[in-house]
């Protein structure tokens, strides 16, 4: 058996309940891929975005739904040894990759020196996007996982003074007919780094060039290690705190908010109060 049939055997197998079946989940759960969608599946070259290739991979062969995927790296300005890196472990995991350049490294590090983060997303985005678009895809595959989901929910709590997640799906703002979805969604990170560790694999950790600039500035970098932590640190109390943290955003009772944003627009808890009082004017007793 070749290495890579072993790789893909491992996550039917020993990792089924960690992560095939999460998969298999969220993909059905919130409806993530249908027949004779397009998707353009995006590669970084960290363990995260190899093994979603993977896993789609393994759903072309073993699911019901038939589809098609193209398997993309963006380099926004890799250096070559991490460039041949990501080629290495595409050619070990048998995933038929195809990469191409961008100058993003350059041009952020040239606009903006505070922020290099912020505008470094939004333009691999902008980036992606177009891609997509160019290959034909209706849908973008992102690696993001059930960590990156508690994490985004406490930094919005935390720093951004609002109740808001990362969604398991979502349309385009600016490319009409593109979705953005993430496969992951209910695999934890545990047990991708125990999946990694089974099969001897090593990825890019991070290729950035920003990295340590970013580590000393308020930005959602060192924001998310904070909320890495501190989750970790909960744990030790209540095992099911990030479990409890994600249902409940399933779960908002309405009548116990102060107000909501649906579409930009404000909703006062107010609104309604005065409604049900007005309701209970018009009644006998």
């Amino acid at each position: 058996m070749e290495k890579y049939q072993e790789i893909e055997r491992s996550i039917i197998k020993k990792y089924r309940k960690e992560i095939w079946s999460k998969v298999v989940k969220a993909v059905q759960e919130y409806e993530l891929i249908q027949e004779n969608d397009h998707i353009m599946v995006c590669i970084s070259g960290g363990k995260d975005s190899f093994l979603l290739s993977k896993c789609i991979q393994e759903l072309q062969k073993h699911g019901t739904i038939p589809f098609q995927a193209e398997y993309v790296v963006m380099d926004p300005g890799y250096t070559d040894a991490n460039r041949n890196f990501i080629f290495e472990n595409a050619k070990k995991l048998n995933v038929p990759i195809r990469m191409f350049q961008t100058d993003i490294f350059e041009v952020v590090n040239h606009i903006s020196s505070k922020s290099p983060c912020y505008l470094c997303a939004r333009m691999r985005r902008g980036h992606l996007y177009n891609k997509a678009k160019e290959l034909g895809c209706n849908k973008i595959a992102l690696g993001h996982h059930f960590d990156d989901v508690i994490e985004t929910t406490l930094l919005s709590l935390f720093y951004g003074s609002e109740i808001k997640t990362m969604m398991p799906k979502l349309h385009s703002d600016h490319f009409a007919g593109l979705e953005l979805i993430r496969p992951l969604y209910l695999v934890k990170e545990d047990s991708i780094l125990s999946w990694c560790r089974f099969n001897d694999l090593s990825f890019l950790n991070c290729a950035c060039r920003f990295t340590e600039q970013c580590s000393t500035l308020n930005d959602g970098v060192s924001k998310r290690k904070e909320m890495k932590a501190l989750i970790q640190y909960l744990r030790k109390t209540n095992s099911d705190v990030d479990r409890n943290i994600f249902k409940a955003l399933d779960n908002i009772n309405l009548n116990c908010v102060l107000g909501v944003k649906n579409n930009g627009k404000y909703k006062s808890f107010l609104e309604d109060y005065y409604k049900e009082d007005t309701k209970l004017d018009g009644k006998n007793y």
